[in-house]
C-alpha cells in the first residue's frame, strides 16, 4: 500500500470490511486493505450481495454511504446490519459499532439492529448500542486495525474450520 493511500485511509477512517476481517481473520484483513483481493470469485460473497439486492427492493431503499462506510438501512430507532448468517457475530457486532460511531460524529443517535437471515428463511436480529465502554475500546481496535495493515507482510493464516469456506484460502492454504 503506498503512502498516499495509507494517509486516505488514516483520514477518511477504516470500513466496516476492514473492522468485520480484523476480527474474522487478520491475515484476510491485511490482504483486503492491501488490495489482495480475492473474493470476486467467492460464492458466499455473491450470495450476500444478493441478499442486500433483494433487501434493498423490498424495502425500497438503498444503502446509505457516510464518509468511508456504507449502512444497509438506517430507521428512525436503528441502524441496520443485514447478514447472511450468525457464522461470525462478534465481527459483525464491532462492524455496526463502528457505523455507529461514525453516526454519532455526524450528530446522529441511533442503536445498532443485526439482523441474520437464516438458510430456512428466518430471520433473527440483535440489538446494540454504543456505549462509553464499548467506544473506548472501538477507538482502540482501529488503532490496532492500522497497526496491521501497515506491516510489511500479512500476519501468518491460522487453518480454522472457518477457512474452507474463505476467498482467500487458497493463496493462504495452497
Amino acid at each position: 500500500m503506498c503512502i498516499n493511500e495509507i494517509l486516505k485511509m488514516t483520514l477518511f477512517g477504516l470500513t466496516g470490511t476492514l473492522i468485520n476481517y480484523y476480527f474474522h481473520c487478520q491475515t484476510q484483513c491485511w490482504m483486503h486493505a492491501n488490495r489482495l483481493n480475492m473474493e470476486d470469485n467467492s460464492e458466499d460473497v455473491r450470495i450476500g450481495k444478493v441478499l442486500h439486492e433483494i433487501s434493498e427492493e423490498k424495502s425500497k431503499k438503498v444503502e446509505i454511504q457516510i464518509d468511508n462506510v456504507k449502512i444497509d438501512k438506517l430507521t428512525r430507532e436503528y441502524l441496520v446490519e443485514m447478514k447472511k448468517s450468525d457464522s461470525d457475530p462478534v465481527a459483525v457486532k464491532w462492524q455496526v459499532l463502528l457505523y455507529l460511531y461514525k453516526l454519532k460524529q455526524k450528530g446522529i443517535e441511533r442503536k445498532g439492529k443485526i439482523e441474520y437471515f437464516e438458510k430456512n428463511h428466518a430471520t433473527k436480529s440483535e440489538i446494540l448500542e454504543l456505549t462509553q465502554e464499548n467506544e473506548a475500546e472501538l477507538l482502540s481496535v482501529l488503532d490496532a486495525i492500522e497497526t496491521l495493515i501497515l506491516l510489511p507482510m500479512p500476519p501468518p493464516p491460522k487453518l480454522e474450520n472457518k477457512c474452507k469456506k474463505c476467498a482467500y484460502y487458497e493463496y493462504c492454504f495452497i
